[in-house]
Formats: C-alpha cells, structure tokens, sequence
C-alpha cells in the first residue's frame, strides 16, 4: 500500500504484519470487538505496530519523499530474517505481544530504524517532551528521550505490539487470558520481517494509517 501525504502531521517507521496476515486479522478483531473499546481506544489511535522509530514532526525543508528515500536506505541495507514467536504480556502494565527470545537481527533493525532517518526529525517541543513524563524515566531512558525525543531506543528500546492500556489487577487478570485466547492461532504461525511500514497522522489526535510498506533486503 502507498500513499502520498503531502504533509503528515507526524510519521512514524514500524513493524506492522501485512494486511493479510493472520495477526493482522487477529489485531483487527481484538480493537473491534463492543466489550473492548474503553481498553484500546489509545493502541487504536496509533495502529497495530512495533515501533521502530517512534513518531516524529518533519524537520523545515523535507517531505515524503525524503522519506520515502531514506526508508528504502534504511531497508535496502538490512535482510529479512525470522521474527522470534511472540507472546502475550504485560510491560509496563499495558498488554503487549512480545518477543519470546532476544533477536539482534531485530535489535539492530530498530537501531538503525532510529538513527539512519534521524536528519529528518524535527526537534521535539517543550510540550512533547512533557507528555513523556522525563521525571519519571530512569537515567539511560531520560538520556534517550533527550538525544533522540523517545526513551526506548537502542539499549532501553523492547519489541512490543501494544493490546491494551494500562490496566489494574482485576482487568490484567481478565483481558490477559482473553488476548492468549485470541491470539494463539495467529501467534503459531511463523513469520517472516521482511518489510517496515510507514505510518502517517494527517493531524493532531488523528488516528496512524499506513502509508507505505518498504521491502527489506532492496
């Protein structure tokens, strides 16, 4: 799928399973379903995705096809390669699917998602560094947020497709096993990384949309 925004509010480079995927199908239901709007209402607004690089402005003087340029850089330089099997959890109280084993292959993909494209970051403002709450974040996050506008990258970064909000105990408990349930036939499927996708927001508080799928390996 392509798109030409001609000027996105923010843009940002994910994993995301291609339409057709059985986890793709799976995610789709999971944010549709009447009993779990009030969950997933945020997850929703940004897309069923793994950050790669997090969602940025464009810096003054570039627009989408400079991004698209440097996306098919960054994906040209990089093979596909297995997606280690995922699982549902619970990082940071919300529920995620997350990788099972350690991948460098992954690693290094989302370090070079967040440093290669970085000349066309604009520089975060006071607001947005605010919405990250930085007196909250240990140090190694806070000098991430500070070098790069996001605290998980590179060392603090962690593979994560987030499922719901934050929950309390009881709602842990209960939509945890709902998603295991749910998820567990997409989930033993293997699948390949073989493509990053640019997602766009067309406006502030408007929901993420794919935009482009950039084929690794060239």
């Amino acid at each position: 799928m392509t798109a030409e925004p001609a000027a996105p509010f923010r843009i940002a480079i994910y994993y995301a399973p291609a339409a057709g995927d059985p986890l793709a199908l799976a995610a789709a239901s999971w944010f549709a379903a009447a009993p779990r709007q009030a969950i997933t209402a945020e997850p929703r607004q940004y897309g069923f995705h793994a950050t790669l690089k997090p969602p940025f402005r464009l810096r003054d003087g570039y627009g989408w096809a400079d991004v698209l340029a440097a996306a098919g850089d960054l994906a040209r330089g990089i093979p596909p390669f297995p997606l280690p099997r995922l699982a549902v959890a619970a990082p940071h109280g919300f529920l995620a699917l997350c990788e099972t084993a350690p991948s460098a292959s992954l690693q290094a993909l989302a370090d070079a998602a967040v440093a290669e494209p970085d000349h066309l970051r604009a520089l975060p403002t006071a607001a947005e560094i605010a919405r990250r709450q930085p007196q909250r974040l240990g140090a190694a996050e806070r000098r991430m947020l500070d070098r790069w506008g996001y605290p998980y990258c590179f060392a603090t970064w962690f593979f994560h497709m987030t499922l719901s909000q934050r929950l309390d105990a009881a709602g842990h408990a209960h939509w945890r096993a709902e998603a295991e349930t749910h998820f567990a036939p997409a989930l033993a499927t293997p699948r390949r990384v073989d493509a990053i996708a640019l997602f766009v927001q067309p406006a502030p508080g408007a929901a993420f949309t794919e935009a482009a799928r950039i084929p690794l390996g060239g």
